[in-house]
């Protein structure tokens, strides 16, 4: 079973990380499902019966999780948007390099993210900070965020060493 890398199956702790990682995407997708489903109930119900109230937050919560779902399995199958065009007659040692600096920017970004993130979640919880109209508290919708996050960052130290390892070989 390989995880769309085309680098096959791991054991250890990298193996555990890519599945963790691919069945978080998943849970995304299945968060951008209710979504749609609470939306089609709600379009539905406006015109059908009485509108479905607090629709706006749960879409509003459900999508940002979902989005911060998938960028752990993007960083570690090399699906983030690229500008190819300006590497496509570089050597493979320059694009092993350019890959390489990617890994650790992404490394970087994601612990920046993974700090400061967890600190708005600390401020919402403590101003108690709830939607307007299903009075849900901010905070908890950092949680899952949180955890994208902190996937994200081990997604970028696998592929970071993954990077090295090409380089060493290019």
């Amino acid at each position: 079973m390989t995880l769309g890398s085309g680098r096959g199956v791991r054991a250890g702790p990298i193996g555990l990380a890519r599945n963790v990682i691919k069945v978080w995407a998943l849970m995304g997708g299945v968060s951008l499902v209710a979504v749609v489903a609470i939306n089609v109930i709600s379009v539905v119900g406006a015109v059908v019966w009485k509108p479905f109230p607090g629709d706006f937050e749960m879409t509003e919560v459900g999508v940002a999780v979902a989005a911060f779902a998938f960028l752990p399995y993007c960083q570690l199958t090399g699906a983030n948007v690229t500008a190819d065009i300006f590497t496509a007659g570089a050597s493979p040692r320059w694009i092993a390099g350019f890959t390489l600096l990617g890994s650790v920017i992404a490394l970087g970004f994601s612990l920046i993210l993974l700090r400061q993130m967890y600190l708005g979640m600390v401020d919402q919880k403590a101003f108690e900070y709830t939607t307007a109209i299903l009075q849900f508290p901010h905070w908890i919708a950092f949680v899952p965020i949180l955890v994208s996050l902190a996937l994200l960052a081990v997604a970028a130290a696998i592929t970071l060493v993954e990077n090295a390892q090409t380089m060493a070989k290019a």
